[in-house]
């Protein structure tokens, strides 16, 4: 069985109204990755992600980076053990 993990991150910078949500949701899908991604009242964006070590990883890179008019600041990370609770990806509102 591969290695699953649970990534809870936390988007700062200008990630709200670039389409953020848009563009992880489809990175997440590529990736084969669960979870759910919102937007934050404080300006930030949540992104809960669950799957294999490896295609996590590469979505955490997606979101150190983001789309094109997105201005990543800093993620701040939190590495759990995966919960299962997601069948897909979705944005949540």
């Amino acid at each position: 069985m591969p290695d699953e993990v649970r990534l809870q991150a936390i988007v700062h910078g200008r990630v709200q109204g670039v389409n953020f949500r848009y563009y992880t949701r489809l990175r997440a899908q590529e990736l084969g990755v669960t979870g759910y991604v919102r937007n934050k009242w404080d300006g930030t964006v949540e992104v809960v992600a669950e799957g294999e070590r490896e295609a996590v990883e590469k979505l955490l890179e997606f979101l150190k980076v983001g789309p094109p008019a997105a201005w990543v600041q800093r993620v701040d990370c939190r590495w759990q053990d995966p919960s299962g609770q997601f069948q897909y990806f979705e944005v949540r509102y």
